[in-house]
């Protein structure tokens, strides 16, 4: 038996509302999203740019680790001590990170020769976390983090839709499918400004849109449910999910669930243990620092009291780089781990977060997804064009649904699919379709 075409798939109106009512909810948030990812992108020249005057000081004559540290402990009352930056060059200022009796994370800067302290700042008072919280959270916290995951969930709908309403029927030529048609005025110039625009930045906006849900509150503890279901799928954690507190992030375990605190404008949150290490442990850091320094791991590295021992790990953004060595007190190389011996799917995702965030193919990565960032800006521009132009006077403008709509079997299916994989939109889906049952009942025959 044949199957007719017009069973398979979404008649056109169909799919132009689902695009439609996915637009408008998603498209001012991706216009956010390519703004302040924009601006991610140039995290690391921007905080150069900040701590300019903190890595031109005069050269270090007789460092000691231990006596910042001492420096930055006693600009912190009642902190404890978290971790030590290695300094980049012998110009640098030392950074030490102290965890407040708040559970807070204080970056403390000490001039390397005086050992009095230059400054000190709120970790999540920085650049790059008000920025990562900004993209990822709204700084809401999980629950800003649960609303950016809709909407990532959604925006697949929308790039599904708009692919399908994009797909060329019976069209001559390329113009109008690959490359939009900027000499025709009117909405023609502004439909393909948007159709062709979205379609091209659409693959690598279905990348970063995968590779930033392991760090979302619903999908990243779905996946660690999973793992814990039926076995491990990763070996150490290295990523956030949800709002994790700075302090966690620091001392290299910013996946942990074994305590709970309560925090403003968010859900749940773990805590970190902060308890200062013994002092014959601390006195040892001046030692622990010059066998890091001989380790040349890529910056920024942090080195952290790990029980009796020390660990020494590589926070690079490109984080197919990333190793980690443990240090003996007394300097000696006890353990090394690198990249290429994490589980699969921490290789997976390490992949995805180095190029979603510019890093993992040096500048080739970052203009591709600035460029990306500038397409979906013009795409969603676009769309508000001729939303506005198309959308009758004191209306929203809602394409008007037929009698004889279409899902098509393909359609469901991959309704079906997407809410599977995506639980958010699972659970939107499943509220849609119900709420559609119960008003038809109320609906005029």
């Amino acid at each position: 038996m044949t199957i007719h075409s017009a069973t398979l798939w979404p008649d056109r109106r169909t799919l132009w509302r689902w695009h439609f009512f996915a637009g408008l909810f998603c498209l001012p948030f991706v216009a956010f999203l390519s703004l302040t990812g924009a601006v991610y992108l140039f995290k690391p020249q921007i905080d150069d740019w900040i701590d300019w005057r903190y890595d031109h000081l005069p050269t270090v004559q007789s460092p000691s680790p231990k006596r910042d540290v001492q420096a930055a402990l006693s600009a912190v009352p009642q902190g404890t001590f978290l971790a030590y930056e290695l300094p980049r060059t012998s110009q640098s200022a030392a950074r030490v990170l102290i965890s407040r009796s708040d559970g807070e994370a204080v970056r403390v800067y000490v001039d390397r020769n005086t050992h009095t302290v230059l400054k000190t700042v709120l970790e999540e008072s920085r650049f790059e976390r008000l920025v990562f919280r900004l993209h990822g959270q709204l700084l809401l916290g999980n629950v800003g983090s649960v609303i950016m995951e809709m909407v990532a969930s959604w925006t697949i709908v929308l790039i599904v839709t708009g692919l399908l309403l994009w797909w060329p029927r019976g069209q001559n030529g390329l113009a109008g499918v690959v490359y939009p048609r900027l000499g025709i005025k009117g909405r023609t110039r502004w439909r393909d400004l948007h159709a062709v625009t979205g379609v091209w930045a659409s693959v690598f906006l279905v990348l970063f849109l995968v590779s930033g849900l392991p760090w979302s509150f619903v999908w990243g503890h779905t996946l660690q449910s999973v793992e814990n279901t039926v076995g491990r799928l990763t070996s150490v954690k290295d990523w956030e999910i949800g709002a994790v507190p700075a302090a966690t992030v620091i001392a290299g375990h910013p996946v942990g669930q074994s305590q709970k605190q309560p925090a403003t404008g968010s859900m749940d949150m773990p805590t970190v243990s902060t308890s200062f290490p013994e002092e014959d442990l601390v006195s040892s850091l001046d030692t622990v620092v010059q066998t890091a320094s001989t380790l040349s791991l890529p910056a920024p590295v942090i080195i952290t009291p790990s029980g009796s021992m020390w660990t020494v790990r590589s926070d690079t953004q490109n984080r197919p780089l990333r190793e980690s060595v443990t240090v003996t007190p007394d300097g000696h190389v006890q353990a090394h781990t690198t990249f290429a011996q994490k589980g699969l799917m921490d290789r997976i995702i390490g992949y995805g977060v180095a190029a979603h965030e510019g890093q993992l193919f040096g500048g080739i990565n970052l203009v591709i997804n600035l460029l990306v960032a500038t397409g979906l800006l013009a795409m969603s521009s676009a769309a508000t064009v001729l939303w506005l132009k198309r959308k009758p006077a004191g209306s929203i403008g809602v394409p008007p649904a037929m009698h004889s709509q279409q899902y098509g079997i393909i359609g469901i299916v991959m309704l079906v699919t997407l809410g599977l994989l995506l639980p958010e939109l699972g659970a939107a889906l499943l509220v849609l379709a119900i709420a559609n049952r119960i008003f038809a009942k109320f609906r005029p025959t």
